[in-house]
């Protein structure tokens, strides 16, 4: 009898369904599009609002340090009759001891600043990759005899190098990003090391080495373009390192010296003038704050976005 009631219950289950064809050519088709690494990188960095809103923070900084010089010039003008004057409609962000604008002083400032790390950094990032990729890819005594130079080269503090060389030679733009590239590109000289050696066993490397590619193909069009997301990560948030390095030096005035401008060299004389005069310190300040906070947020994000490990 249970079972029985049992048929009866399941044929009257079976009437609250409707039975569906399958359709084999349905349930084969892609319904989420393909993505190329590219357009996941941009993706996951696009969902990472603080590390747009630094993008873009970023991007203003190098549009105003292009052409603020030209829209506002006249950074070494000098008006003895309105020093040290407090900020006003004429002078946004007030005037310094001879008078000139801190505002019009401050965008000079950003160029300055600005193409010292880029230059800096870009003239570190081409060693670093070369002088890495050749001691990772070669290996053995090769590999041994360039590390062990860079060893040389890391025990002697980079602080040091630069006022010796900011000391010795004289001082300008050009002095100050040589002394930045002495030894600034050995971190990523073993990073690009590492991830060579780490790379060029894999089935590729070695597919392409069977085939006939010779040794600079191998590295150059295989190994270094898959070690490019630390690269960027790295050139990103070093460059932060060598703008402090410049306001650094400069504020202990052995880097940009008056009457060119530099975040440092402002920062020195705000400092000197403080609290008396605050818009003198806390303008350079504040812009020199966010710049650093900008660059190691996106360097974050491009982290994140360029690692497929981390991509959610």
């Amino acid at each position: 009898m249970a079972a029985v009631t049992t048929v009866r219950e399941a044929a009257g289950f079976k009437k609250d369904f409707t039975r569906v064809q399958r359709d084999i050519a349905a349930s084969q088709k892609i319904h989420r599009e393909s993505m190329s690494y590219t357009q996941g990188v941009i993706r996951t960095l696009k969902a990472n609002k603080v590390a747009m809103i630094s993008l873009g923070f970023i991007i203003f900084l190098v549009i105003v340090a292009i052409f603020g010089p030209i829209i506002f010039p006249g950074y070494e003008k000098q008006d003895l009759l309105n020093t040290l004057q407090a900020p006003s409609l004429k002078h946004l962000l007030g005037t310094d001891e001879l008078g000139r604008d801190v505002l019009t002083r401050l965008i000079r400032g950003t160029r300055i600043s600005l193409f010292i790390g880029f230059a800096a950094e870009t003239i570190n990032l081409v060693v670093g990759i070369i002088y890495g990729g050749i001691a990772g890819f070669l290996g053995g005594k090769v590999d041994n005899l360039m590390m062990r130079i860079i060893d040389v080269l890391m025990s002697v503090p980079q602080t040091l190098v630069m006022i010796l060389m900011l000391t010795v030679l004289k001082r300008g733009m050009g002095t100050l990003i040589l002394s930045l590239t002495v030894t600034g590109w050995i971190g990523l000289a073993r990073l690009v090391r590492g991830q060579i050696l780490s790379l060029r066993e894999n089935e590729y490397a070695v597919a392409a080495k069977v085939l006939g590619a010779g040794k600079r193909e191998i590295l150059f069009n295989h190994l270094l373009p898959n070690t490019v997301g630390p690269i960027i990560v790295n050139y990103t948030m070093s460059i932060p390192g060598a703008i402090a390095a410049e306001a650094g030096m400069s504020y202990l005035g052995l880097g940009i010296s008056v009457p060119e401008a530099s975040w440092g060299n402002m920062l020195q004389f705000g400092a000197s003038q403080f609290p008396a005069t605050l818009w003198l310190f806390f303008a350079p300040a504040v812009l020199f704050a966010l710049s650093m906070l900008a660059f190691n947020l996106l360097g974050d994000g491009l982290r994140d976005a360029l690692d497929p490990k981390m991509r959610k």
